[in-house]
């Protein structure tokens, strides 16, 4: 007991890899402008670091983290890079403008993947790794240094690589469960034993990457924080390959509603951490099931008679969190048709956005049409509009007019009428519905070969005249993009979320120079 608490009460670092691990969750893919909006919320939520991308992996992502690196302050910038020179020298270049760069340099240490994938010794993994490290030295001084699949490591393996890394100037050691294979009571007992038989831990923070692979990512995690770990590798809505990573809302409210058991603080602003994940929800497309622990829809719903009435009397009895602690309003003030200007901007601040007046006004029109058409909005519905109208990319084909038709017996068709760069272009089709006609009709108008690839469609609010939210992944020259739109209409939906697609992938096929100059 009297070990456990030489650590406890330490500050943990939250490092953010939402776009790196997190856009590997398959059927993911950011451009340059949805990852600069990611990062200046991640900044906003205060996280330690923020690993902006692989630099090395391509063209995009390496503009990617060089924009954040430039334009995104307070959070360290990561930039991951495998064991070797050309890796190290690209992730550095991206990373150099940050206030505060860092390299993460990694090599796998468990013998299957030694054997199977990199065909090396222990000896020349050692060597790999020591080499890696003393580069990215050279260009800053902070250096991260994690051995792939060490929950499935030799632990006396790994103690001597992370000596022998240390030793070479890294600053941060990461043990990563990188295919969710460790259980709570054996990783924590790993991170134990590391403390214990590294010679020179005291000089470099352990950091932990835990995947959830069993469902134990969280678990896991919290157990390497009771047993020493500094620092924890998180994705917003627990995004990562295959099952996720260990969720950041999930590992910040633990360590914050049970601060009586773990005595470690974190720095992050938890008010943000709901917008943040709608932010996340919105530009990936991957939606927050109900029941998601912290961000959920039911995360504070209450049905059970029982329930409901233990809360009505005292919110403790079944609520453990706040849920202004997180971001989410429990105020019931009504928006409508006669709310003004001012009362809506007061709503945003209230909300957590903190808009320009331009973007203000474009919100407010389109809460204004909204208005029309619903008795009251609620603030899933500001919400739905914010994340339309404001985080978009710039819009080559805009949608002014659309009819479709559809009914029993009768072929639907639709007619679609864009404007593009002040030029209007009108088109019609036929479909195998109203929503096939309308895409068909847009392909034509957009004179481009696109491929739906898929489409999923919800209610954002409840009620007859729910605004609907539409999310489609479309196909050119095998690249996918995401669109989303929202609308009372699902067609106008449906159209706004194709568009909105076909927009991104105009936009992410200009010239990188073009698009960093038109994010800064």
């Amino acid at each position: 007991m009297e070990e456990r608490r030489a650590y406890m009460g330490k500050h943990i670092q939250i490092f953010d890899t939402t776009l790196r691990d997190g856009e590997q969750t398959p059927g993911v893919s950011l451009n340059l402008q949805e990852k600069y909006e990611i990062a200046k919320q991640l900044a906003k939520l205060n996280v330690d670091i923020i690993e902006a991308g692989f630099p090395i992996a391509s063209r995009g992502d390496f503009e990617a983290v060089k924009n954040i690196a430039k334009n995104v302050s307070g959070p360290v910038i990561a930039g991951l890079a495998r064991a070797n020179k050309q890796d190290i020298e690209i992730a550095w270049e991206a990373v150099k403008y940050a206030e505060r760069p860092r390299i993460h340099t990694f090599i796998a240490t468990s013998d299957i993947h030694m054997k199977y994938k990199l065909k090396m010794t222990r000896d020349q993994v050692i060597e790999a790794a020591v080499n890696a490290v003393k580069l990215a030295k050279r260009f800053t001084p902070d250096v991260e240094f994690s051995a792939e699949d060490a929950s499935r490591s030799d632990p006396e393996f790994l103690y001597r690589i992370f000596e022998e890394a240390i030793k070479a100037g890294a600053t941060v050691i990461n043990v990563p469960d990188t295919v969710g294979y460790a259980v709570p009571w054996e990783f924590g007992r790993l991170i134990h034993k590391i403390r214990e038989n590294v010679p020179s831990i005291y000089k470099a923070i352990i950091s932990v990457h835990c995947h959830d692979d069993l469902g134990l990512a969280v678990a896991n995690s919290l157990a390497a924080v009771e047993n020493g770990a500094q620092q924890i590798e998180v994705a917003v809505n627990g995004l990562g390959e295959r099952a996720g990573n260990a969720a950041l809302e999930e590992i910040v409210m633990a360590l914050n509603t049970r601060s009586d058991f773990f005595m470690n603080p974190t720095r992050i602003e938890t008010t943000q951490i709901y917008r943040t994940s709608r932010l996340v929800s919105a530009l990936t497309g991957i939606q927050v099931p109900p029941n998601k622990a912290i961000v959920g829809a039911n995360a504070f719903a209450h049905e059970s008679g029982i329930h409901q009435h233990g809360v009505l009397e005292e919110k403790s009895t079944y609520e453990i969190m706040k849920p202004e602690t997180i971001g989410v309003s429990t105020n019931k003030l009504v928006m409508g048709k006669h709310s003004g200007r001012h009362a809506f901007k007061e709503k945003l601040k209230e909300m957590g956005y903190n808009l320009s007046d331009e973007e203000i006004n474009k919100v407010f029109q389109k809460f204004k049409d909204l208005a029309d058409k619903k008795k009251e909005i609620s603030e899933k519905d500001i919400e739905a509009l914010v994340e339309e109208e404001v985080i978009i990319t710039p819009e080559t084909f805009k949608l002014e007019y659309l009819q479709a038709t559809s009914g029993s017996g009768v072929v639907a068709s639709a007619v679609v009428k864009l404007n593009k760069m002040g030029v209007t272009i009108e088109e019609a089709a036929c479909g195998d519905g109203p929503v096939d006609a309308t895409y068909r009709a847009i392909e034509r108008a957009c004179g481009g070969d696109f491929k739906l690839v898929d489409y999923t469609i919800k209610a954002v609010t409840g009620g007859k005249d729910a605004l609907g939210e539409v999310i489609v992944r479309v196909e050119k020259n095998n690249k996918i993009q995401i669109g989303r739109g929202v609308s009372t209409d699902i067609i106008e939906a449906s159209a706004k979320a194709y568009l909105s697609a076909i927009n991104k992938i105009i936009y992410d096929d200009n010239p990188y120079k073009e698009r960093i100059d038109a994010v800064q």
